[in-house]
């Protein structure tokens, strides 16, 4: 279960287009490629304006997870939570590809007692007159049987990394078959500057035609413009992106649909995110 205070993180990031929201979460890790097995990855988690440059609030350590190259559950080690980002490090100790990320699952909506409109999810109330503390945001347990207008959705948002120790493998970007996810033709640690790859996207397993994918290169803090770039997948749910220089770079996928699991839900919102790093030839 989320605490409110992930849930509220979550559903912000949710309820804007990746192109226009002022904060975005991220993972940054030390690097993605090592060529052995004697090494430790350390890796960045925040929330902020400008990609990879802590400047907002830290990532939830919580919510973090790590998975080995053979799928079984790793460890976070040596976490650590300061006043804009979170960091803590793996230990890659196993050959092959390892997944470490988080995933987040809410619910954002409205509803009316006696005409007067509540939130779901969101801040909650205002500060009460004593005591100065903010009452918690409603749940969907806390609708009333009268309540009328009702207008929920149900929200997820995965946010993952990959880094491989030694040859890639695969058997960590297996799918679920759950929600929206990514499926890439080309692996994720064999990205060269100059060599475009292929990423599949999927909602529930079945390949997501239409979905609008963003791409933003890192570094923005000392350059005028974003240079994001807006990508949209094909009937095969696959989309290709051209890398044009070497770096870090942040990819986010959305997706809407009716498909809620939640009780009174009537649409479900879904997010992707990762960082990807791009090699020189």
């Amino acid at each position: 279960m989320l605490t409110r205070n992930r849930l509220l993180v979550a559903a912000a990031l949710l309820a804007l287009p990746a192109a226009v929201s002022a904060h975005r979460m991220w993972l940054l890790p030390s690097g993605t490629v090592f060529s052995n097995t004697d090494g430790w990855v350390t890796v960045d988690n925040a929330v902020s304006n400008d990609l990879f440059y802590a400047d907002h609030q830290p990532g939830r350590l919580e919510n973090v997870k790590v998975w080995q190259p053979d799928g079984t559950p790793g460890a976070v080690q040596n976490g650590s939570t300061g006043r804009y980002r979170s960091v803590f490090d793996v230990r890659l100790d196993k050959p092959g590809t390892w997944k470490i990320g988080s995933e987040m699952s809410g619910v954002m909506g409205s509803f009316k007692v006696d005409g007067v409109e509540k939130r779901v999810g969101g801040r909650g109330g205002p500060p009460p007159a004593v005591g100065g503390q903010r009452q918690p945001p409603l749940t969907v347990a806390d609708i009333p049987g009268n309540a009328t207008d009702v207008q929920l959705t149900q929200t997820s948002a995965r946010n993952e990394i990959f880094v491989t120790a030694g040859e890639p493998t695969r058997i960590v970007l297996k799918p679920t078959g759950t929600g929206l996810e990514f499926d890439p033709v080309t692996h994720p640690d064999e990205l060269v500057a100059g060599e475009p790859a292929r990423f599949r996207f999927l909602v529930d397993g079945r390949p997501a035609p239409g979905l609008k994918v963003t791409v933003v290169p890192g570094g923005k803090r000392y350059r005028d413009a974003e240079g994001a770039r807006e990508l949209t997948t094909g009937a095969d749910g696959v989309v290709a992106v051209e890398w044009p220089t070497a770096g870090m770079y942040w990819l986010n996928a959305t997706a809407t649909d009716a498909k809620a699991t939640v009780p009174r839900a009537t649409q479900r919102r879904m997010s992707y995110t990762t960082t990807l790093e791009v090699m020189t030839p």
